[in-house]
């Protein structure tokens, strides 16, 4: 059973200023759903076919001869957990147990904020900056092209596409200002706490 390009969970023209929706509709409704087609494409007839999208996705990590399913695989999965990771009207600090779990880690909200800032910015070529749980411990981490936590461990609490298209029709080259806007205007901090919450070894 083929998997569906899932819907954004808000309205395309929801998020600008910050976020275009120009910027969506090739975002989500071209890059996103060629990777959903081409990854259908790829399993189609093959024992990944029905398989649930992060089993196949933890299979297939790390083998050369799997690399299109992987690619394509962690793709949908990274940008699926990207739009929850959005919401108009969000950004700013977060609360409860999310903050109190950011300050014991980081030392502080604005510390967090400079090492994610700083892991967006120096991700050289395209790529994911994090928020993760590892090992009990919060921490900032960025990947390269599709690579994801979900293979290397960790909890994904919370990501920022630095993709050139998740940014260049609406900030062109200022991917810094993207990522700060995300932060201040956008970040849905209650669905990182919820992953927060239902994380093992939190």
């Amino acid at each position: 059973m083929a998997i569906e390009l899932p819907p954004l969970p808000f309205d395309a023209k929801a998020l600008e200023p910050h976020m275009s929706a120009n910027t969506l509709s090739f975002h989500h409704g071209k890059h996103h759903a060629a990777y959903v087609t081409n990854y259908n494409n790829l399993t189609k007839d093959t024992p990944y076919a029905g398989k649930a999208l992060e089993d196949v996705v933890k299979a297939v990590a790390g083998d050369p001869s799997k690399i299109g399913i992987f690619n394509n695989g962690a793709q949908v999965w990274n940008h699926s957990f990207f739009w929850n990771c959005l919401k108009p009207a969000g950004g700013g600090t977060p609360q409860g147990q999310l903050l109190s779990k950011i300050e014991a880690d980081f030392g502080s909200y604005g510390k967090f904020v400079e090492d994610f800032k700083t892991a967006a910015t120096t991700q050289f070529g395209s790529g994911w900056a994090w928020l993760v749980l590892d090992g009990g411990t919060l921490k900032v981490t960025k990947t390269a092209n599709a690579d994801t936590p979900l293979v290397h461990g960790q909890t994904a609490l919370f990501t920022v596409d630095v993709w050139e298209h998740a940014y260049y029709l609406d900030y062109q080259n200022r991917r810094p200002d993207f990522v700060s806007t995300v932060l201040a205007n956008l970040a849905n901090w209650d669905f990182a706490a919820k992953n927060l919450d239902k994380a093992p070894h939190k």
